[in-house]
């Protein structure tokens, strides 16, 4: 097949979904094409790399493109407006939220001792579009429908669009790895990780959608479930085809919790779930100091111990901290000399430390660790009532916590416009500050004969 007809054929399949899904009567906001754009974009590709405006390598980290500082300052101001719209008690989402809020604002006040603070403030505003857009989502009408939507749209962009870059634009859609020359899929994402990553969204996504929000009340729709089934094999065949282990082992670790959410002994007692969380984990790290579980798994997964190179580089990297108690300033320790000195050790353009624990250390030091646990804290109590109020959506929630936690064992994405950071965020959000729009939100649905979900 010709590689226009195979992308014009896919562009059309992407269409006709997005048709369907849009004429439903009584859909998904159209406010929610903010999130969705904001989120399609973090897991492909900025607007500069679809149109081939990309700065060089160093250029773009240090100083980005202007192009996609256009595009995301469009969609912040965009996002704000549509909160400005809504009844909104911010008093006490902050109340609810201080955490987070308390963690945002000691990552723009260690701009203070950034060596590039300019750069760093830069980055720090980029980054409020995260929050801004988990809010857009979360004060929605049915806030549940509106993250269901947004998944379910990413999935169908990403996912064909994936496989026609990878089977007619390899120039697009594969990449070589730089040190071996090994032959990876892409896809749509910049390189394979972030294939797995976007894979990985997807099949959470469909996994909760089938394992549990679809449980007792399931409904066959032709259209809706043939192009699910269609999304789920492509997923899985991507997903093996990115070869990244982190996202496979974090979407098996989510398919044994959704399986264990529809146990009975869950099921009528949900907080068990987080008590049972919080003592796998500690069990967890006693047999991995005891039997070495991870080098288990690594050898089941076909990895190098080493983790393809990353515990030498994490041992290299610890021993250029200068600030252990306050870090480098905030996303700015990949700058400058010390990014010159990395590369001559690596021999590679790394920008990143490949866990997200570490790279918050040499960022924002033991301080900006403590915001981390205190927000990730913070959102398991989140889920543990949710799961009272709505449980699948108090699951999800988890996933997304859970996920995110393992991911950062071997990626870094507790920072940037990164959708696992957004996911996250999204996880341990709580936006119950919107009564009067709910309420109002209630009647016109009621009036319409639409019965809420959360």
């Amino acid at each position: 097949m010709p590689p226009q007809l195979a992308l014009f054929l896919c562009l059309l399949f992407i269409g006709y979904i997005f048709w369907i899904d849009i004429k439903t009567k009584d859909g998904p906001s159209h406010e929610l094409w903010i999130p969705l754009i904001w989120m399609f974009l973090a897991g492909s590709r900025y607007v500069s790399q679809w149109l081939n405006w990309s700065p060089s390598q160093l250029e773009a980290y240090h100083e980005g493109s202007p192009l996609d500082a256009i595009v995301f300052t469009l969609l912040i101001v965009g996002g704000l407006y549509v909160l400005s719209r809504r009844k909104i008690d911010w008093n006490l989402l902050v109340r609810q939220n201080k955490w987070i809020w308390l963690y945002f604002l000691y990552c723009g006040v260690s701009i203070v001792w950034s060596d590039f603070p300019f750069v760093s403030f830069k980055r720090w505003i980029k980054e409020l579009g995260n929050p801004i857009m988990v809010l857009v989502i979360l004060t929605d009408r049915r806030p549940v429908e509106a993250i269901d939507s947004i998944l379910r749209r990413l999935a169908v962009a990403w996912l064909p669009l994936s496989i026609v870059f990878f089977k007619y634009f390899p120039t697009l859609g594969r990449q070589f790895h730089e040190s071996t020359g090994e032959l990876y899929a892409t896809g749509v994402g910049q390189q394979k990780n972030s294939l797995g990553m976007l894979c990985l969204i997807c099949g959470i996504y469909f996994s909760w959608k089938y394992l549990l929000k679809y449980k007792n009340k399931f409904r066959w729709n032709w259209q809706e479930n043939i192009a699910d089934l269609i999304l789920m094999v492509l997923t899985v065949w991507l997903l093996n085809l990115s070869k990244s282990a982190t996202a496979i082992v974090c979407l098996v670790v989510v398919v044994f919790l959704l399986l264990a959410s529809r146990v009975e002994m869950f099921v009528k007692r949900p907080r068990n779930i987080i008590t049972f969380l919080v003592v796998f984990i500690p069990v967890f790290f006693l047999l991995e100091v005891t039997f070495s579980l991870t080098d288990l798994v690594l050898d089941l997964l076909g990895r190098d111990r080493s983790l393809t190179t990353r515990v030498p580089i994490w041992v290299f990297l610890m021993g250029m901290v200068t600030n252990p108690i306050m870090g480098a300033g905030y996303y700015s320790f990949w700058m400058g000399e010390r990014l010159q000195v990395i590369w001559g050790f690596t021999g590679r353009t790394i920008n990143q430390a490949h866990n997200g624990y570490l790279e918050q250390y040499l960022n924002l030091g033991y301080i900006g660790l403590f915001f981390t646990g205190a927000i990730i804290l913070a959102g398991l109590l989140k889920v543990r009532r949710q799961l009272i109020v709505d449980y699948p959506l108090g699951m999800l929630s988890l996933c997304f916590i859970v996920s995110t936690l393992l991911y950062n064992y071997t990626e870094a994405s507790f920072y940037g416009i990164n959708n696992m950071w957004l996911l996250l965020l999204f996880g341990i959000t709580e936006a119950n500050s919107q009564k009067h729009f709910v309420n109002e939100t209630t009647k016109l649905d009621a009036a319409n004969g639409i019965k809420q979900t959360a």
